[in-house]
């Protein structure tokens, strides 16, 4: 039996939808991405909690709490200096590059799109190179300008990728097709750019800039972790704002037009989110790849619906990544490996994944 009338403000269940009205404004939750996000959140502390137990040397979980509540000194510097902020780092680096692949993949209408195929984290890459190679941070530079160099550098390095990647497909609009093929050919480009640099650089510099190339949470303090947190805060409430323009964009363009959004406006703004979230989540860590191909997914075969969904693709990189950063320091005693390592061992799993099961769709 279908409800039709209900008292203003109360929630009206519809097919797995919670109609919520109030006012003149209306509101739909889709229980199962309502669901899909709680779970999130509840695996995401968990894994930050087992980020804080296990490590180096493992620490209680009741001195984790105490020191938390600051009942307890005897591991504030292991608590609050070092695991704290790396699961931070992790888990606001893992949030940005998933929205990102999430808003990209839905504009350019295809699963395989993320920033790290469209220049934006090579754009970085180059970058930090070129100022290792430089003997920029690595040489003569030290002090306050030694710890900002490389995230500065890896910032605007991704920027001016994504400003170039847009200029080049800007033809009286943006067409998600012809981005993809830009960025994959400006990908190309880029990465052969920062080989060459690499070989181009002393053994040590070029060391340093490889490990952060692979993308790495060692060593990330409240410097790396505030700065991704500060521009999530203004970032993300925008990104959910234009939702309901992703809604549309999920669609051809003619059925987008219909639905009244603007798309060369719609798809530039968002398009100018995502390179922005994908540039701050790899200017704190590197470029750890496939977290923005793969948690977007992933989120919305667990959420359901036609795109892949912007708060719960979040809480899922958060945790891809947190999770892979657990495992690249615990698995392998005293040698760590740097958490892009396993994120693109799962990326790469999650490829012939996708590739098997087009090619039973094709096949049936």
């Amino acid at each position: 039996m279908t409800l039709l009338a209900s008292a203003p403000g109360a929630p009206v269940r519809r097919r797995g939808r919670l109609v919520v009205r109030i006012g003149p404004f209306s509101a739909v939750l889709r229980l199962r991405g309502a669901a899909t996000v709680v779970l999130g959140a509840l695996a995401l502390l968990g894994t930050l909690l087992a980020s804080l137990l296990i490590g180096h040397s493992d620490v209680p979980a009741a001195d984790v709490i105490a020191t938390a509540l600051g009942l307890s000194s005897d591991n504030q510097f292991t608590v609050w200096q070092v695991r704290v902020p790396r699961a931070a780092t992790g888990a606001l680096v893992g949030a940005a590059l998933a929205m990102s692949g999430a808003i990209t993949q839905t504009i350019m209408r295809n699963p395989l799109a993320s920033p790290d195929l469209l220049g934006v984290t090579h754009g970085a890459s180059v970058a930090v190179v070129a100022i290792a190679v430089a003997g920029g941070v690595y040489g003569a530079v030290s002090g306050l300008l030694a710890q900002l160099g490389v995230p500065l550098a890896a910032l605007a390095g991704g920027l001016l990728a994504g400003g170039v990647l847009y200029l080049l497909a800007w033809r009286r609009g943006i067409d998600g097709y012809r981005v993809l093929l830009i960025g994959v050919g400006m990908s190309a480009v880029l990465m052969n750019v920062t080989l060459w640099l690499l070989t181009r650089g002393e053994v040590t510099d070029a060391g340093r800039a490889l490990v952060w190339i692979t993308g790495s949470l060692n060593a990330r303090t409240w410097e790396n972790a505030v700065p991704v947190a500060i521009a999530l805060a203004v970032l993300v409430p925008l990104a959910l704002l234009g939702a309901r323009s992703l809604d549309a964009l999920g669609h051809d363009d003619d059925t987008a037009r219909g639905l009244g959004v603007r798309l060369d406006r719609d798809r530039s703004v968002l398009l100018l989110l995502a390179i922005l979230l994908a540039a701050i989540g790899t200017a704190a860590a590197g470029p750890i790849l496939f977290v923005s191909l793969a948690a977007p997914q992933i989120a919305l075969r667990l959420a359901g619906g036609h795109r892949p969904p912007l708060l719960a693709s979040a809480l899922v990189g958060a945790v891809l990544t947190c999770g892979s950063d657990l495992a690249a320091r615990s698995l392998f005693g005293a040698f760590q490996l740097p958490v892009g390592i396993i994120t693109g061992s799962l990326g790469a799993a999650y490829l012939i994944y996708l590739l098997v099961l087009r090619n039973r769709k094709a096949s049936a």
